[in-house]
């Protein structure tokens, strides 16, 4: 199955009999969780078919190399699994969040929005257009879901809820076109950061326990969202564009990329905010109060380039500045379980124009990196 994956990650990268049958019971386990989804035994089994695919080291995984994989003569059952067969998307996404809640809660674990792009030709895919994707690097035709992540202390990560991003105008002005694509009726526009909130929400509902939220400019900058958050009080540390207008704890407005004019030397301290494929990420790193105390802004400069970032950070607890900088770096997991979960579970791979099948694909999908973060996890720890 996904041996070669969670083999590259053990210390040895030795497979032995009994790694594989503990991994085979783990799967047997996850596929019996999701079988009261379905009505129909061919729909269990389509649905077993379909994630062992997805764990699979196929190159592509799509509706065609799966069914080839799993013996079907062609993909016609898959294909109607996940367009037309009954059953709540809704539902395996809750599941695939109690599986993680299970293996990888953590109080003092951090919540992660962030978009990522599917390049799509033509424009039949649900909430497919020409628009930007800093996935893809450019302005393309492509789809673009926001997604959820969570990455514990110990340096685990998953993804743990989804949504797609259909734009309004070009979809929402043209019903014919939703109603194509299978687009629900009550179904309305809601930007990204809006998306954010839907999902913590779930979150919260659902018990998952984290200490800080984590999202780059497009959500730091999103007054609803952080509205949303203050009310909760819940902790974030968001990237904002560098000519954000803010308040000083003097009550002084200013423009942020002013800020670094009126520091000294001494207010920059380095620290590392995680570890990247080179070794710990290293940068030097300000602190500026507010006029708020539960809110500072976090700057951000590259020791080689003089580069700078910015933050707005939420503190109710008031915690120390390095567990803040330690937030900041925690956004690099979300870009970590996009990478794994496309070339290890087939996220992108999917063929499907349907908006219902997309969630059911990228659900599936999610559901497939969760597990192979529980096996990495266990086979680290030899339970």
């Amino acid at each position: 199955m996904s041996k070669f994956h969670v083999a590259a990650e053990l210390p040895d990268g030795a497979v032995t009999p009994e790694d594989l049958e503990a991994w085979d019971r783990e799967f047997e386990d996850l596929v019996a969780r999701i079988k009261p989804l379905f009505y129909r035994a061919d729909s269990r089994r389509h649905a077993e078919h379909y994630l062992r695919g997805l764990l699979a080291p196929l190159e592509k995984k799509n509706g065609w190399t799966i069914s080839e994989y799993s013996g079907e003569r062609e993909p016609k059952a898959l294909q109607r699994f996940l367009n037309l067969t009954p059953w709540d998307e809704g539902r395996l996404r809750d599941i695939n969040l109690e599986y993680a809640k299970e293996h990888f809660s953590d109080a003092r674990g951090t919540l992660i929005a962030d978009p990522t792009g599917f390049a799509k030709k033509g424009r039949k895919s649900a909430g497919v257009q020409r628009q930007y994707s800093g996935t893809l690097g450019r302005i393309d035709n492509c789809q673009i879901g926001t997604f959820l992540a969570y990455a514990d202390t110990a340096g685990n990560r998953v993804l743990v809820d989804r949504e797609l991003y259909v734009p309004e105008e070009s979809w929402f002005g043209d019903p014919e076109r939703c109603e194509e694509a299978g687009i629900p009726e009550d179904a309305t526009f809601a930007t990204r950061p809006h998306q954010a909130r839907v999902m913590i929400e779930r979150i919260i509902a659902a018990g998952l326990p984290f200490a800080w939220f984590a999202a780059d400019e497009e959500f730091g900058q999103n007054p609803g969202l952080l509205g949303f958050l203050e009310k909760e009080n819940i902790a974030y540390v968001m990237a904002i564009p560098k000519n954000t207008r803010v308040t000083d704890q003097d009550g002084r407005g200013k423009i942020i990329e002013n800020v670094p004019r009126e520091l000294r030397e001494h207010d920059w301290q380095r620290r590392a905010c995680g570890i990247g494929t080179k070794g710990f990420r290293v940068y030097d790193w300000a602190l500026v109060n507010s006029g708020d105390p539960d809110i500072q802004y976090m700057i951000r400069r590259n020791i080689d380039t003089g580069e700078l970032a910015y933050y707005r950070c939420h503190n109710p607890r008031h915690e120390p500045f390095g567990e803040m900088v330690r937030v900041a770096g925690s956004r690099w997991p979300v870009e970590e379980c996009f990478e794994a979960a496309k070339s290890e579970a087939g996220l992108d791979h999917y063929q499907v124009r349907l908006y219902r099948a997309w969630y059911r694909h990228v659900t599936l999908a999610m559901l497939a990196l969760t597990y192979l973060a529980v096996v990495r996890k266990k086979a680290k720890k030899g339970t």
